[in-house]
């Protein structure tokens, strides 16, 4: 059966064998498809730095130091690719899942199921890749361009209800169907927590060596879909215990801010219930952000006399529009809005760094940009800057929720009515993880996941 890297190998790609790391660099652009891309899972290049954007102050209005982190240049173009191995390779090593015998079935919102789509076919798995009809075209046709069958269910991003059902439906149809569920599986949790959390550890020291920050970071800020990627938060609150682990969520559905729901059009976040891999209890601050703010600040990077507005008005580097439009989706564009709302509401300055993470690329929202032109008419400057002003500038305090004990006690119970009366988790299994000791036991599996891998490689 095929597989790829260790976790470690993921967090440090200069420990994969050279020569399959050589071919694995070479593949990305020249054959995407090849399975060798799986050794491309890594928040690092070729040269192993990070690929991050270090926010230009004309854009955010604040003295602490923004960082993104970006997921474009993982295969499939999404870090959600290397969520998607994780939870895959597990079940494999595990004896839960073979090519010869199983279909798998990825229930998801968009990235993770493009993710899905590749890892299960280069791993040479059926697989089906359930999720909403409205998402964006760009993410079905990823999806088919890997090889993987679709179901479309009813609604939009926060329809994952209905994607649940469809999944119980398919499950009970087939015994052959093995549902690897982003939202429940903990491998999704392990991947961030030890490859993206570390990854941003070393990152901090890296940067305090270019005179950025004090080599520390003092917010990690992120929205939440399956909430795999705000698990790089407890490996960082680990190393600072003082660091500050912010979730977003849309203003259009908000639902840990005040049990709220509705549809919204930041795709890949704001699923309309509390995950079971979300660790609440470690989450500092909740803030809810705009979905039209976040639409806006990616069109502003998109349309030209947006760009031109950003370095005549504003003075950022024609450098800096270009890397931004070209890595930045609307949860990134979300992200941001958050990281600059952190370093209001913490009234942060020059030596705090806020790290956040641009999940996927300009790439997958062409149609949605293209439709509010249609819908709006093409920005002028006068457009452009009140967009800059408004949606960076101007981010405020407002829908704002501090993580103080209530609160999180509330999000915990949140989790009661999806995991527990729907999908079949007990009570017990639910107030478990109100341990510290339950997060800890599954963050330690990743060496005894790593040991698999080798023993397997070993015995070929």
């Amino acid at each position: 059966m095929i597989t790829g890297p260790t976790f470690e190998e993921m967090l440090h790609p200069q420990k994969m064998n050279p020569a399959i790391r050589s071919e694995a660099i070479a593949a990305l652009d020249a054959d995407p498809l090849n399975p060798l891309n799986l050794y491309n899972i890594t928040w690092r290049d070729p040269q192993n730095q990070v690929y991050h954007i270090v926010l230009p102050r004309e854009l955010t209005g604040v003295e602490a130091q923004i960082v993104v982190i970006y997921g474009k240049r993982f295969p499939s173009g999404s870090h959600k690719v290397g969520a998607a191995y994780s939870v895959l390779l597990e079940e494999q090593l595990l004896g839960e899942v073979d090519p010869a015998v199983h279909t798998l079935v990825w229930p998801s919102t968009g990235n993770y199921g493009i993710g899905g789509a590749f890892i299960g076919c280069r791993m040479e798995y059926d697989s089906i890749v359930v999720l909403p009809e409205e998402m964006s075209q760009e993410r079905f046709d990823r999806i088919s361009s890997y090889g993987a069958r679709i179901i479309r269910t009813a609604g939009s991003e926060s329809n994952v209800k209905e994607i649940y059902d469809e999944v119980k439906r398919l499950r009970g149809s087939d015994p052959k169907i093995r549902v690897l569920n982003q939202f429940e599986v903990m491998g999704n949790y392990r991947f961030h927590y030890y490859v993206t959390g570390n990854t941003l550890v070393e990152l901090a020291a890296e940067l305090k060596d270019a005179g950025i920050g004090a080599g520390r970071i003092s917010a990690f800020v992120s929205a939440m879909g399956s909430a795999g990627t705000i698990a790089a938060g407890d490996r960082l609150k680990q190393v600072w215990p003082e660091h500050k682990i912010v979730g977003l969520e849309p203003i259009q559905c908000p639902t840990l801010y005040n049990n709220g729901y509705g549809a919204h059009e930041i795709q890949g976040i704001g699923d309309k219930h509390v995950t079971w891999i979300h660790n609440v209890f470690n989450m500092d601050a909740l803030m809810a952000i705009d979905d039209l703010d976040a639409l806006n600040g990616l069109r502003v990077l998109w349309e030209e006399k947006g760009r031109e507005a950003l370095t005549r008005r504003f003075g950022l580097e024609e450098s800096a529009v270009a890397a931004l439009a070209d890595n930045l989706g609307i949860s990134g564009v979300c992200n941001i809005i958050g990281a600059i709302k952190t370093a209001k509401f913490y009234k942060m300055n020059g030596q705090d760094v806020i790290v956040t993470v641009a999940t996927d690329a300009m790439e997958r929202y062409l149609s949605v940009m293209a439709n509010m032109r249609t819908a709006q008419g093409a920005l002028d400057e006068a457009g452009a800057t009140a967009i800059v002003d408004g949606v960076y500038h101007r981010a405020g305090s407002d829908w704002i929720m501090e993580g103080e004990r209530a609160a999180r006690e509330r999000w915990h119970n949140l989790k009661y009515y999806t995991w527990v009366e729907q999908q079949g988790k007990t009570v017990a299994e639910l107030d478990a993880q109100r341990d510290p000791d339950w997060w800890l036991g599954h963050q330690e599996r990743v060496i005894e996941i790593d040991k698999r891998l080798l023993a397997q490689r070993g015995a070929r």
